[in-house]
């Protein structure tokens, strides 16, 4: 009789998982399709979690028997956000905007005569290490006719042209998330509600404690990371200008150095190389080029030091309630599945798959050894 019973109740735990297994993928499916609208709906609940506790805070501001009504406050912080983001991108845009102009008017040869020693050193490497005829072979022909490619008039045409285009785009963007982001703010469990509307109404408890959790996991997450990337920057900044580099051009590789931070791993070797050649064709006046490179290597080398190993375990395991390696190799495996993008949403898909884990299969021995700290 017991093995009839462990039977049957290992048949309906299979079914189950089957019959969850077609509706999660369904239900996949069906997102996927409408990937853009979610895509706008995530966003404008990521916003609605940065902006929910200022709406809170001005709802409990009170003048005699007059307070705000949360619709008011709820359009009064989408405001303050647009502001708050439109003043960061009118920071960063011209900088970048005129650098790039900047380097597509350079004279790559002339810029590239205080490393030709060094480049020739290479090329004689290269050329007996590969047997190669040197009059078949420039190192430094190469280097400059790949970057002529990037960096000429046509080149920066086309990035304005694809600019003024993804803008035109962007209005849409910008109503649809701001629309979305308002009625988030205004009705706090609008989001909560929409999830919960998916699964059967036995678990509707589960998934808004799922939500709440997840919400104050990323908002946590979040706040860290542009932290991260503030300080990284300003430590960058205000070393090389000590060092004597121009504004522009220290202000240039801390925001590189910040904004490509955020990709774990491959936004920092990315952001160096880019250091790297600014360094080259705009060295620090009166120094040399070695000289700058060293200086734009060691300050990148010791903020990356105190990024590694003091802000990133406190951002990534900390904030998400995860071990560093394990969140190590949940990067790793994105990186390799979904490239950059998967580099960049790893940590947040990773921790809503966590919690959400919690709640569902929390008798899963595998779950609650990597769920015990959420």
């Amino acid at each position: 009789m017991e093995n009839s019973v462990n039977n049957n109740l290992t048949v309906q735990t299979i079914l189950r998982w089957v019959v969850g297994l077609v509706v999660m993928a369904a239900v996949g499916a069906v997102l996927w399709y409408f990937r853009q609208t979610v895509v706008y709906i995530l966003v404008s609940a990521l916003l609605a979690i940065i902006g929910r506790p200022f709406v809170s805070l001005l709802c409990k501001i009170r003048v005699k028997q007059f307070s705000l009504p949360r619709w008011l406050a709820a359009a009064v912080t989408l405001v303050l956000l647009w502001v708050a983001i439109g003043g960061l991108l009118s920071l960063i845009v011209p900088l970048v905007a005129g650098k790039i102009y900047e380097l597509s008017s350079l004279d790559l040869r002339s810029a590239l005569e205080g490393v030709e020693e060094p480049l020739s050193r290479l090329q004689t490497y290269i050329s007996t290490i590969f047997v190669l005829p040197e009059t078949h072979f420039s190192l430094s022909e190469v280097i400059v006719s790949t970057l002529r490619q990037f960096l000429n008039y046509d080149t920066v045409n086309a990035v304005v042209s694809s600019i003024i285009n993804t803008g035109m785009s962007a209005v849409i963007v910008v109503f649809s998330v701001s629309f979305i982001t308002f009625f988030f703010l205004k009705e706090d469990g609008l989001f909560s509600n929409m999830v919960s509307a998916i699964f059967p109404d036995k678990y509707s408890e589960n998934v808004h404690r799922a939500i709440d959790k997840v919400s104050l996991l990323l908002s946590r997450y979040f706040t860290g990371l542009l932290t991260e990337s503030l300080i990284i920057a300003l430590i960058i900044a205000v070393v090389l200008l000590l060092f004597g580099m121009q504004w522009e051009n220290a202000c240039f590789i801390a925001v590189i150095m910040g904004m490509l931070n955020v990709i774990p791993y491959a936004g920092p070797a990315v952001g160096v190389l880019v250091s790297i050649f600014i360094g080259v064709v705009s060295p620090i006046e009166g120094c040399t080029i070695a000289y700058t490179l060293a200086v734009i290597l060691s300050t990148i080398c010791v903020v990356k030091g105190i990024d590694d190993f003091v802000l990133q375990p406190t951002i990534y395991s900390s904030k998400v309630s995860a071990h560093p390696l394990e969140i190590f190799i949940v990067i790793l495996m994105a990186g390799s599945v979904g490239g950059i993008v998967g580099l960049l949403v790893a940590v947040p898909s990773y921790t809503v798959l966590r919690v959400f884990a919690k709640e569902f299969f929390s008798e899963v021995s595998l779950v609650r050894k990597l769920t015990k700290e959420i």
